[in-house]
């Protein structure tokens, strides 16, 4: 067989070399990276909770706009269980209405969104020595105690002065009255001595004030926590108390609204619709098809890696945004691709037809894909939670369908035209040879 003068191997190597390198990294962690992404209430169900709101004071008017601050706490406290996109609406006069998906233990999760967080420091006679309101506004965290390592709550005081005032007056007294308890969530008929020989009490920490305590506006506050349920505590005082009292109607489990079978068709849907474009391109652009077939599996890949460290939950809008994202990808391809065909008709070699196809495209494609990503911006900064995670996804799959489509078929096609292998074949390009003109 005759060789071929002037082919450059090594450019065909490296391609071979990045595309086995790269198929064996997807094909080693995909799964691992689907299996992680976590996926919304309308795709794989979750639980709601109906709550009826109660002002803590009898005078105190249920408004729209104390349901809303309300409903601002709870996104808040959603927060705190790592969930997004929840779902919390406000139903009549008084109920609000919390849809989670992918919560493993509804039962704390209930028992976090309904807690009130009111924080309040008081001596063995119940009298108020400081509340909530003397705390410095996110200066709860979750730390360890330097002597024993167990986990503790740290929070910022306003006052130093006035904590200094209140240990002084505790330290004074005699044991076993020298303790300031504090509490989470105390009633008015509650008591010190009972509540803290109760296992489940409201009472989180109890220490004893040997002495003023005067030198850091820090309060350390200890009790049986683990790593876990310290950070969750310090994350529901960052939330901050809720400004009235929920009590739950009802809690219920509920279905995707998708459907399970309508999954399994949109599913099914989805892989007709990539076969029909791979075959599109494979048959219209030829070899410029195959590079397109590679880098768009590329991009999914990509894309799921991307949702994956973001923790972000899959819903039906970021599907949308995911084949959206698709779309562009294949566009950026079609646009490159027809620029550097029509440069071969009118007569230019493969390699200075793909050099200047590729850089009359690129200011195209850049316009697309910035226009694009400045509505996505715009529906980000003025929409709700569903609005904000299509947004989101949107850019996202923007952004990797222009690294993936633009800069990775750019990388495999010109390893194989500047190998010089494809000198002369622009049949392999789609191009007719009765169409170029200057043949």
């Amino acid at each position: 067989m005759k060789k071929r003068r002037g082919v450059k191997k090594g450019h065909i190597a490296a391609f071979f070399a990045m595309i086995i390198a790269l198929s064996i990294l997807i094909a080693a962690t995909v799964m691992d990276h689907v299996d992680d992404i976590r996926l919304g209430l309308d795709l794989q169900g979750g639980f709601e909770v109906l709550y009826e709101v109660e002002p803590y004071d009898e005078g105190t008017e249920i408004t729209r706009d104390l349901l809303t601050d309300t409903v601002s706490a709870l996104n808040a406290r959603v927060d705190v269980l790592g969930v997004s996109e929840p779902s919390i609406t406000i139903e009549g006069d008084n109920r609000i209405r919390v849809q989670l998906a992918g919560i493993d233990d509804q039962a704390a999760a209930r028992e976090l969104l309904s807690t009130e967080a009111r924080l309040s420091f008081r001596d063995t006679e119940d009298e108020l020595l400081m509340d909530g309101s003397d705390l410095v506004e996110g200066g709860a965290r979750q730390s360890f105690e330097q002597d024993t390592n167990r986990p503790i709550v740290e929070v910022t005081i306003d006052d130093p002065g006035k904590f200094s005032d209140i240990t002084s007056d505790i330290s004074q007294r005699q044991p076993p009255e020298n303790i300031m308890a504090i509490w989470l969530d105390y009633e008015e008929e509650d008591n010190y001595y009972d509540e803290i020989a109760k296992e489940d009490s409201k009472i989180v920490s109890a220490p004893r004030v040997p002495r003023p305590l005067s030198q850091s506006n820090i309060i350390q506050i200890t009790g049986d926590f683990t790593v876990d349920s310290a950070s969750e505590l310090a994350g529901i005082l960052n939330a901050g108390a809720l400004p009235v009292s929920l009590d739950e109607v009802y809690s219920n489990s509920v279905g995707a609204s998708l459907g399970e079978r309508a999954m399994e068709l949109a599913v099914f849907a989805g892989y007709i619709g990539v076969a029909l474009i791979f075959g599109y391109m494979l048959m219209y652009y030829r070899f410029m098809g195959l590079i397109a077939v590679l880098t768009l599996s590329l991009y999914t890949y990509v894309v799921l890696v991307v949702f994956d460290w973001m923790n972000a939950v899959l819903t039906l809008p970021g599907i949308a945004a995911l084949i959206l994202g698709v779309g562009m990808a294949v566009d950026a391809n079609i646009i490159t691709f027809e620029r550097i065909k029509d440069e071969m008709r009118s007569g230019k070699s493969v390699m200075s037809a793909f050099k200047a196809g590729s850089r009359r495209s690129l200011s195209t494609i850049l316009d697309a894909n910035i226009t694009t990503i400045l509505a996505a911006s715009v529906l980000f900064y003025f929409g709700t939670s569903a609005v904000q995670g299509f947004a989101l996804m949107l850019i996202v799959s923007i952004l990797t369908s222009f690294l993936t489509a633009v800069l990775g078929a750019r990388l495999f096609l010109g390893l194989w035209v500047n190998s010089r292998i494809l000198n002369g074949k622009q049949k392999l390009f789609g191009v007719k040879e009765g169409e170029i003109s200057e043949l």
